[in-house]
């Protein structure tokens, strides 16, 4: 059982002593892997080098990003169903809120749920010009893709969101990367597509009820994360035919899931938010552990908290965490190791992405136990695993199962 907590690593919070929310809350079971196991620290990609929850998942799974990495846009695509052709480029989105000036007000436009299906149908399949045409569908909550079908496009484009905890700026004017006639022709139709959305969203019903129930209306599209479709190993290739199973409710996460071969599951409860029912995430998880060699469970409020900037609920998440790990070691079949990691870091005071290294822990039958006893920053950082990479720690958990192959005669 491999459990990816995104964003889970924090800073010292003020309010909290210095300690942080991972520090702060009450987590017996996480402590019990922690005692019981190996832990250590863990750089996803390299020291201080922040990653994207879809980098720092590619990381975690053993992949070398720079290797396989050509932009989230494509990733987020497969996550909402979008199919694309070669030549497509495709856009991260955000349903947000701007004001009348065009600033931003909200660049998840209220972490709209409801109606967006609605309105990202409304931007599908619209014809741009110099024979483009753009499809649009919704991802998870405030989230949406887009796709650019045509001749001589390009990824070498800008991001029209102007950034993480940045409301109160414009939206960025797109330009192109590089010098090329298709970069430039990509951020001419870009533009196009993102003013015409406006108009569209400006008054679509969904947003004029939520006008009317005074809720900021999701009048305007942020893009950015652009990129191509890739092709990646599937991990049965790279290890020795292991077969595996990802239980997650966020679709971006699901579709890396689906690149590298695992099979997906989600289901009621199992969502990409806050309100994830952590025992309905163990109990799925333990129906798949007797069936495949590999179970990962997807855990991504940590991250939303982080970016929220609310240490308080980054606390409660941490605490439901815990609970799920509580209910995974109560069924857990003799012989199954349990490892959690995370995908990066998001501290509540930077409410982004940091280059932070993350806690780690692996306990089971085969682990050599080190002297720490509490799962936290700080504590792991003293563990016998000592600081490495992701995928160096996927490694660990591919031998402690003997997927690896030797090096050498």
């Amino acid at each position: 059982m491999l459990i990816i907590a995104d964003g889970l690593g924090d800073r010292p919070i003020l309010e909290l002593d210095g300690k942080t929310p991972l520090e702060a809350a009450s987590t017996p079971n996480l402590d019990r892997l922690a005692y019981g196991g190996i832990v250590g620290i863990v750089d996803p990609y390299a020291p201080g080098v922040p990653c994207g929850t879809d980098v720092g998942t590619l990381c975690a799974l053993g992949y070398d990003p720079f290797k396989y990495y050509k932009g989230r846009g494509p990733i987020e695509a497969l996550g909402a169903g979008l199919q694309l052709e070669a030549g497509d480029v495709a856009f991260r989105c955000n349903f947000a809120t701007i004001d009348e000036q065009g600033l931003v007000v909200d660049r998840r436009a209220g972490r709209i749920r409801e109606g967006t299906s609605e309105l990202a149908s409304s931007l599908n399949n619209i014809c741009l010009g110099e024979d483009t045409v753009a499809f649009f569908a919704p991802g998870t909550e405030h989230r949406a893709v887009l796709a650019l079908r045509g001749s001589g496009l390009s990824p070498a484009v800008s991001d029209s969101d102007p950034g993480t905890a940045c409301e109160g700026r414009p939206m960025r004017k797109i330009y192109p990367l590089d010098n090329t006639p298709e970069a430039a022709k990509t951020a001419r139709l870009l533009q196009e597509f993102l003013d015409i959305a406006q108009e569209k969203l400006r008054r679509h019903p969904v947003n004029l009820a939520r006008e009317a129930a005074g809720l900021p209306p999701a009048n305007a599209i942020l893009t950015r994360g652009a990129g191509i479709i890739n092709t990646i190993p599937p991990l049965a290739k790279r290890y020795k035919g292991i077969k595996g199973a990802l239980v997650a409710g966020e679709k971006t996460v699901l579709a890396i899931g689906k690149m590298v071969g695992l099979d997906i599951f989600s289901g009621e409860g199992i969502t990409g938010s806050y309100d994830f029912d952590p025992v309905a995430k163990a109990r799925l998880a333990l129906d798949l552990v007797n069936k495949v060699d590999l179970v990962i469970i997807h855990v991504k409020a940590a991250d939303l908290a982080g970016h929220d900037g609310r240490w308080d609920l980054k606390i409660k998440v941490v605490e439901k965490l815990d609970l799920l790990v509580g209910a995974l070691m109560e069924g857990l079949p003799a012989g199954v190791h349990v490892a959690i990691t995370c995908d990066h870091s998001t501290p509540c005071s930077v409410r982004d992405h940091s280059g932070d290294p993350v806690p780690t822990a692996i306990w089971g039958p085969a682990v050599r136990s080190d002297f720490q006893t509490y799962f936290g920053e700080r504590s792991c950082a003293g563990g016998g695993l000592g600081r490495i990479t992701g995928s160096a720690f996927f490694n660990v958990l591919m031998d402690l199962l003997g997927f690896t192959s030797k090096l050498g005669a």
